[in-house]
């Protein structure tokens, strides 16, 4: 029998090489709230807040190649150190990845995953905030390649070397 040369199997998918793909299955809303303590008097005053946003991602393994994403963006807007309003979204995803090697898969789970999934959580964010009466809030852009790789810096997690 003659020697034939070994072939890659490539899984039909989204056209990538060596089996490699990435399916986003489905897009929700876990979990959201809004919080405007002070109403309906903060409507009365003129106030201009000093808003902060935090930010995180945390990754479900569900089985073999199937993972839930889910980006939570918390808001909290203040005036004179009281209170605004407070928005919290956690935006999920249900997500299909295979063929990755664990150093490709955390940048899948980590970066590409939380990109899809922001803007849904952006327009969220945005509809609450109107909703609530408050003046529009767009969040800005948010480069999730940058935070996946500072995540992985040996000063992220707390490690000294010696």
């Amino acid at each position: 029998m003659a020697d034939t040369p070994e072939s890659t199997p490539v899984t039909p998918g989204n056209g990538q090489a060596g089996g490699k793909q990435v399916l986003l299955q489905r897009i929700y809303i876990r979990d959201c709230s809004f919080e405007s303590p002070r109403a309906p008097a903060v409507f009365a005053s003129q106030f201009n807040p000093e808003v902060k946003v935090n930010m995180r991602s945390d990754v479900n393994k569900l089985g073999d190649d199937n993972f839930e994403v889910v980006l939570t963006i918390t808001i909290e807007a203040q005036s004179e150190s009281r209170s605004v309003f407070l928005v919290e979204i956690h935006q999920a995803g249900l997500f299909t990845v295979s063929g990755f090697t664990e150093a490709e898969l955390g940048a899948v789970l980590g970066s590409y995953c939380p990109n899809i999934l922001f803007p849904y959580a952006r327009e969220a964010v945005a509809d609450l905030v109107q909703k609530g009466g408050m003046p529009a809030l767009l969040l800005q852009p948010v480069n999730f390649d940058a935070i996946y790789m500072q995540s992985l810096s040996p000063a992220a997690d707390g490690a000294v070397q010696a």
